[in-house]
C-alpha cells in the first residue's frame, strides 16, 4: 500500500482529557474502511480536505494509512508533516455508544490533521516520500508515547500521561506546564530588557508605513510587510535609540501620576502610537439611554383613558337628586305638582399641545453612531404623552398666567374638577401626625368615599411611592405586617390596581378659598374620561429646513380635549385645608 504518512488515529484504553475513554475494537467495523483525511474537522469548503485515510483495526487502537491529494492545500500538508510542523491526528466519529465514560461502539466519518489531538495516543509516526528514482524512503519516524493535548488546549489527564520514553537509547522526560510568568520569572535581568525591547520595537512598528521598495522586497521573500527587521539581527553590540527600555518604561508609569494618567505619560515620553495601548472607546448602547422620570405610569394611563372621534365634547345632565324630583302622593281634589330637576351642561373645546426641537445639519451628519433624527422623534414622543397624561391627571403645574401652560378648562384635570364629577374626601388627621397614623387614615378614607363613588366598574388608584411604601409597612400590634403585597392593598381599597405617578410628589390643590390640600391619591377609572381629537387622534410631525441658521427643524404636535364625562366617577384623597 502506498502512503504519504501513517499514523494513529486512536488508541484503545487511554483517557482522552474530555473524559472518554475509547474501549478496544470499538471501531471494529471501520476495519479497511476508506475515509476522508480533513483539516482540523473543517467541513465548510472543499479546499478543507487534504485526502483519505484508510483505517486499520489493530488490539491498540485504530491505524490511519494516508494519502494527501495533490491540490495546493495537500501539497502543503505534506511539507509541514515531513517538516514536523504537524504530528497529530483526531477523529470525528457518530453514533457513538458509551457505557458510562466508555466508548464502546462508533463510526468514523474523518481523520483530521490537527496541531494537537484529543487522545494522548493519536500521533503521526511514520512519513513516507518518494525518492527521485520514485522508490519509498522511510523519511522521519516520530516517536510512539509522545503525550498530547486537544486541540481546544486542555491538558491530557495524568493517569494517560507517559513520564519516561525511550526511542533509539534515548529517554525523554515531560516536564510539569509552566505558565508565561513562570518562564519570565526565570530570565535574567539583561534577558528582560531585551523583551522589554521587543515589546517597544513592536508597539512603534505598528503605525510605520513602509516605503514602496521596502514592501516590494518584503513581498519577494515572503515574509510580513508590517516587520521592520529582525530584532535578533546583529551583533547584539549596537546601541538601539528607537526601543523602549526596561527604564523608560519605569519613568512612564512613575511619571503617570504627575501628568494625570498613563495616556498622559505615554505621550510626553515621545510614544506616537499611542492607539495601540490606548484605543478608543467603544459604545454599549445603539443609541443615548434617556435620563427620565418612570414612564411606566404614562403608558398605563394613555391605555385606559377613554377616546372620542370627536375635539369638541359636550355633556348634558339631569341632577335628579332633590326631594323636588321625587315621585308625590295623590290627595283627591288637589292638583298634581310637575316633576323640577336641574339640567347640567358642559362643553369643552381643544387645545393644541406641541414639541418643538431643532438641530444643527452639522450635527446630523457628524454623528454616524446612531441615527440622531430617529432619536429626537421617540424623545418627542415619549415627552408629549407624558405631558397629556399628567395634564389629564393633575394638571401640567405651570402658572394659570403662563403662555405654555396646558388650559384646564379645555383639558380638565381629575384632581381640580368640579365637585360634581370628582368627590374630595379629607383626612380626619393632621399634618403633624406620623407617617403610620397618616397610612391608616389614609386607608379608612378611600374606603370609606366609595359609598359616592358613581363611576365605572373597578377604579384605579393613583399615588405616589411615598405613600404606597407607607400603607406597605404598616404593622399591628403584634408587629406583623398588615399588607404584605401591593395587591393584598388594592383588594383592601376596592381597587384594581396600584399606580404610582412620579409627578404626584409634592402635588396640592388649591380650592376656591385659595387653600392648599396636600394630594394623597387619585381614584379614577379612566374609561371615564375622554380624550377627545378629531381624525382618529393623530399626532402629527412636522420637519423643515431654515437655510439661514443651516438647522432641521421638527415639530410634533396634535389637537384634543378632555374631561370627566360621568359625575361622581372620581375620588381625590387629601389633607385638610392648610392656609395658603
Amino acid at each position: 500500500m502506498k502512503y504519504d504518512f501513517s499514523g494513529w488515529a486512536t488508541k484503545n484504553n487511554l483517557k482522552c482529557s474530555d473524559g472518554r475513554t475509547i474501549l478496544e475494537n470499538a471501531f471494529a467495523d471501520q476495519d479497511g474502511k476508506k475515509v476522508p483525511l480533513v483539516w482540523n474537522h473543517q467541513h465548510s469548503a472543499v479546499d478543507n480536505v487534504l485526502g483519505h485515510a484508510v483505517l486499520e483495526n489493530r488490539p491498540e487502537g485504530v491505524y490511519a494509512y494516508c494519502t494527501l491529494n495533490d491540490t495546493p492545500a495537500g501539497r502543503s500538508a505534506k511539507e509541514l508533516i515531513k517538516n514536523k510542523d504537524i504530528s497529530a491526528l483526531s477523529i470525528y466519529a457518530n453514533r457513538l455508544k458509551q457505557n458510562g465514560g466508555d466508548v464502546t461502539h462508533g463510526v468514523i466519518r474523518e481523520v483530521s490533521l490537527v496541531l494537537a489531538g484529543a487522545n494522548p495516543g493519536a500521533f503521526i509516526d511514520n512519513v513516507m516520500c518518494h525518492g527521485e528514482n520514485g522508490e519509498e524512503v522511510d523519511e522521519a519516524v516520530i516517536y510512539t508515547g509522545l503525550t498530547l493535548e486537544h486541540a481546544c488546549g486542555s491538558k491530557p489527564s495524568e493517569e494517560a500521561k507517559p513520564k519516561k520514553e525511550k526511542k533509539e537509547g534515548k529517554t525523554l522526560e515531560h516536564e510539569n506546564d509552566k505558565t508565561v510568568g513562570d518562564i519570565f520569572n526565570t530570565l535574567t535581568e539583561e534577558q528582560k530588557n531585551v523583551v522589554y525591547a521587543m515589546i517597544g520595537e513592536a508597539l512603534e512598528n505598528a503605525g510605520v508605513q513602509h516605503s514602496e521598495e521596502e514592501q516590494e522586497n518584503n513581498n519577494e521573500d515572503g515574509g510580513d510587510e508590517t516587520m521592520k527587521h529582525n530584532v535578533f539581527d546583529g551583533n547584539g553590540t549596537e546601541e538601539r535609540t528607537d526601543v523602549l527600555t526596561h527604564d523608560e518604561m519605569t519613568a512612564i508609569i512613575s511619571d503617570a501620576k504627575r501628568y494625570g494618567s498613563l495616556k498622559e505619560s505615554c505621550l510626553q515620553h515621545g510614544i506616537t502610537s499611542i492607539d495601540m495601548l490606548f484605543p478608543d472607546h467603544k459604545n454599549l448602547n445603539n443609541e443615548p439611554d434617556f435620563i427620565s422620570r418612570p414612564m411606566d405610569w404614562v403608558t398605563k394611563v394613555m391605555g385606559m383613558v377613554g377616546k372620542s372621534p370627536f375635539s369638541r365634547v359636550k355633556t348634558i345632565h339631569a341632577d335628579i337628586t332633590a326631594d323636588e324630583a321625587r315621585a308625590l302622593g295623590y290627595m283627591k281634589g288637589k292638583k298634581k305638582k310637575e316633576e323640577v330637576f336641574t339640567l347640567l351642561k358642559r362643553t369643552t373645546e381643544p387645545t393644541t399641545i406641541y414639541k418643538k426641537q431643532k438641530l444643527d445639519r452639522d450635527d446630523v451628519i457628524d454623528i454616524t453612531d446612531f441615527d440622531i433624527v430617529a432619536f429626537m422623534k421617540k424623545e418627542m414622543r415619549v415627552m408629549l404623552d407624558e405631558e397629556i397624561a399628567r395634564a389629564l391627571l393633575i394638571g401640567d403645574g405651570r402658572q394659570s398666567d403662563s403662555d405654555d401652560k396646558i388650559k384646564e378648562d379645555k383639558i380638565r384635570p381629575v384632581l381640580t374638577d368640579d365637585d360634581l364629577y370628582t368627590i374630595k374626601a379629607e383626612l380626619t388627621v393632621e399634618n403633624s401626625e406620623t407617617a403610620d397614623v397618616k397610612a391608616k387614615n389614609f386607608i379608612r378614607t378611600a374606603i370609606k368615599a366609595r359609598k359616592d363613588y358613581r363611576g365605572s366598574g373597578e377604579p384605579v388608584l393613583f399615588t405616589t411611592e411615598d405613600v404606597l411604601t407607607d400603607c406597605l409597612l404598616l404593622e399591628d400590634v403584634n408587629g406583623r405586617v398588615i399588607y404584605d403585597t401591593v395587591t393584598k392593598l388594592a383588594t383592601a381599597l376596592s381597587v384594581r390596581e396600584i399606580i404610582t405617578v412620579p409627578v404626584m410628589e409634592g402635588c396640592k390643590r388649591k380650592d376656591s378659598s385659595a387653600k392648599h390640600h396636600d394630594v394623597y391619591g387619585i381614584i379614577v377609572n379612566l374609561k371615564d374620561y375622554k380624550l377627545g381629537a378629531d381624525k382618529g387622534g393623530a399626532i402629527n410631525l412636522f420637519d423643515d429646513f431654515d437655510i439661514d441658521y443651516n438647522q432641521q427643524k421638527y415639530l410634533m404636535e396634535t389637537r384634543c380635549s378632555g374631561a370627566l364625562t360621568k359625575p361622581y366617577s372620581a375620588i381625590v384623597v387629601e389633607s385638610k385645608p392648610i392656609e395658603g
